[in-house]
């Protein structure tokens, strides 16, 4: 099945595609594009959008005036834009913001038009498509001050690390655009490893910006795909999972198509396929994602009830498919001791590496020691030291368990009996990275950073 991807931002309406739209969109449906959100800059752009997106049911609209025009802003415009959001293909107010680049309207009316229009998507309760350039300040002070509480997405994102930051914090996407395949946008694609997963939109812009290897040529929505295997390239995962993290959050965030409700038992991020046994865990972690999303890679690990060992044999498939087999999901696998041991020992009788994404708590869970249990069926354990010592994982971690600590340091001399073991941190400033590598070369075992927000 061909990964789908969603086009957050193109403009179908303008002269270049008036010879060709409907082969340019039987392209972009033939290349894999599930959904295009065609995005207005002024009246007639508006207009034309509105009736190419009735014509077209995988085309929804965005409606709304462009700093370019806001000189010419009225409440004629505002009332316009009321009437045409209440048409069922309308998904967001946009393209609105600032743009000091060019200045083709008084910051002061582009200022204006900035907030009116953001009110009017508060009203109606649309997300926004805010376009900036070169007014990091003055729209991020004016989202905090006029749209804190809402969401939308900063479109073809040109700023910096602290922009994409605020914007964040704010609830808002960042999307990416063609400029990230080009050679001398170093500053972009180093924004593109930065952004967390749950954030993370991508464009053409078309007919603009078109990538690598059509540059100087006509954008449009089927060019998406080189832009989504660059940005995959850098985040060091595959193609498909970016046009599934990308889709999953354009859905969200524009309320169209379907997003599956119910959790998967099995999910494949690169090469690997991760078993999501349970979402119960010993820790309350404060920088853990299922605080804030039960999505990992696009994948809903929300289950409604945990799975039987059958099930999760039949989930797997041929196990010869993949590099390794490893327990993780959202919870902790080795509360499921029973469960891990049966399909474990499947697994290995069909050749596979198995490893374990574990907190270290197995023993401390079960009143004894568990890890022979586990010989000659796990060849890794990774588990999750993130703490220097007894009272910082008690702050950091909050386990449920008492001496959480002490018990995950037994279980680690236990486990480097049986399999090899790799100690892992996440790069939070609470945590002192030097002792708990310094831990890690005392007891013999590997160590590995985590990025915090990147998980899988």
């Amino acid at each position: 099945m061909k990964p789908s991807l969603v086009d957050t931002h193109c403009h179908l309406d303008m002269d270049e595609f008036s010879s060709d739209l409907d082969e340019v969109i039987k392209r972009a449906k033939d290349s894999g594009i599930e959904y295009i959100i065609n995005v207005g800059s002024d009246r007639e752009s508006n207009l034309i959008g509105l009736e190419i997106a009735s014509r077209h049911p995988e085309v929804y609209m965005a409606v709304g005036i462009h700093p370019h025009e806001a000189s010419q802003f009225n409440k004629d415009n505002l009332n316009e834009l009321k009437e045409w959001a209440k048409n069922k293909k309308v998904v967001a107010i946009g393209e609105i913001g600032l743009d000091y680049h060019y200045m083709n309207s008084p910051n002061g009316a582009q200022i204006d038009s900035f907030r009116s229009q953001l009110a009017l998507a508060r009203e109606l309760k649309l997300p926004v498509i805010i376009h900036s350039r070169e007014a990091r300040a003055d729209t991020i002070r004016i989202l905090r001050e006029e749209f804190m509480g809402y969401t939308g997405v900063l479109h073809c994102f040109s700023g910096d690390k602290q922009m994409a930051r605020d914007a964040m914090e704010m609830g808002f996407y960042i999307s990416i655009a063609g400029p990230v395949t080009f050679k001398n946008a170093s500053r972009l694609r180093d924004i593109v490893t930065f952004i967390p997963d749950e954030f993370l939109l991508i464009e053409t812009d078309a007919p603009y910006l078109t990538p690598v290897p059509f540059r100087g040529k006509r954008n449009e929505p089927s060019y998406l795909l080189y832009t989504a295997k660059v940005i995959a390239e850098l985040r060091g995962v595959t193609f498909e999972d970016i046009a599934r993290i990308t889709s999953l959050n354009a859905k969200k965030l524009f309320g169209i198509g379907e997003i599956p409700d119910e959790g998967v038992i099995t999910y494949q991020i690169r090469d690997a396929l991760y078993l999501n046994i349970t979402n119960r865990c010993t820790n309350r972690c404060s920088f853990c994602i299922r605080f804030r999303t039960s999505y990992v890679k696009g994948h809903n690990l929300k289950l409604r009830r945990e799975p039987s060992v059958e099930e999760i044999i039949r989930s797997i498939g041929d196990p010869k498919q993949y590099s390794e087999i490893v327990f993780c999901g959202i919870g902790e696998p080795l509360l499921r001791l029973d469960v891990v041991i049966e399909v474990s020992k499947w697994l290995k009788q069909k050749g596979a590496k198995v490893r374990i994404n574990t907190n270290g708590h197995g023993n401390l869970i079960h009143g004894r020691n568990i890890v022979p249990d586990l010989k000659g069926l796990i060849d890794c354990f990774s588990i999750s030291l993130d703490a220097e010592d007894a009272k910082k994982y008690d702050e950091i971690c909050k386990p449920t368990l008492k001496n959480a600590f002490n018990g995950m340091i037994e279980f680690i001399k236990e486990a480097k009996k049986i399999a090899d073991v790799v100690l892992t941190v996440v790069d939070i400033p609470e945590i002192d990275i030097k002792r708990c590598k310094k831990i890690a070369k005392d007891l013999g075992v590997g160590f590995r950073i985590r990025e915090l927000n990147s998980v899988g």
